[in-house]
């Protein structure tokens, strides 16, 4: 298993620890304790302590050690889910996901590639790419399909046999069913170049080449 020291700069993954809550007021169980044996020495010896006082003050006791029993367990239990973010998060820098997106990014001499999620047969499926103006520079059928992801790669060449610029580009995948042309879910392959972790372990966030962040509850499939 690898070790949590020898993943390099986990400050770059925007892993923070949680600022320790202040102590000063608290009652702990030597305070509890203190209190109680104070109470003892200063109480009226012709008016002792009820009985009834005395269990329920015992028992207010047990549940003080047991609420910093129950913190305790909490605590080594968030420092374990903590340790198992920061693995997966160095698992995944340099791999490529296949999230849901509209858009994807052209580099040069590279290519936008993902798969469209048919939810069912389909006797056509269409693909425009879109430019940042809105000018559909790219139009791809399909054809016929069953139901489930289908691949596609756009090469950066145009309906006019052009090299289309870099940049960001929109995917929009359309399917006819029932004599309707409906819009399908598109997938967009990016490569992950780092990972944040964020504060308090609320999850992952990916940082995609050209494309921004995106929370690791789009991704749906790690290649």
């Amino acid at each position: 298993m690898q070790d949590l020291s020898s993943i390099s700069d986990l400050s770059n993954l925007g892993i923070a620890t949680q600022q320790p809550s202040d102590k000063n007021d608290e009652l702990g169980q030597e305070d509890f304790l203190r209190l109680m044996i104070t109470q003892f020495k200063n109480q009226d010896p012709f008016k002792p302590m009820e009985n009834g006082d005395f269990l329920g003050q015992i028992a207010q006791f047990g549940t003080v050690s047991g609420i910093q029993e129950l913190q305790s367990s909490f605590s080594a239990l968030s420092e374990s889910l903590y340790s198992d973010q920061a693995l997966q998060a160095s698992a995944l820098v340099g791999r490529t996901v296949l999230a849901r997106l509209d858009s994807g990014a052209l580099t040069p001499g590279g290519a936008i590639s993902g798969a469209v999620d048919v939810p069912a047969g389909t006797p056509s499926l269409k693909i425009e790419i879109v430019d940042a103006s809105g000018q559909v520079v790219k139009h791809m059928d399909l054809g016929s399909q069953s139901a489930g992801l289908v691949s596609f790669e756009w090469d950066g060449v145009t309906d006019d046999g052009e090299l289309a610029a870099p940049g960001l580009y929109n995917v929009n995948a359309t399917v006819t069913s029932d004599g309707g042309t409906f819009a399908a879910e598109t997938l967009i392959a990016a490569p992950v170049e780092s990972v944040t972790l964020a504060r308090a372990g609320s999850g992952l966030t990916l940082n995609l080449a050209g494309m921004g962040q995106l929370p690791l509850s789009q991704v749906r499939q790690i290649m």
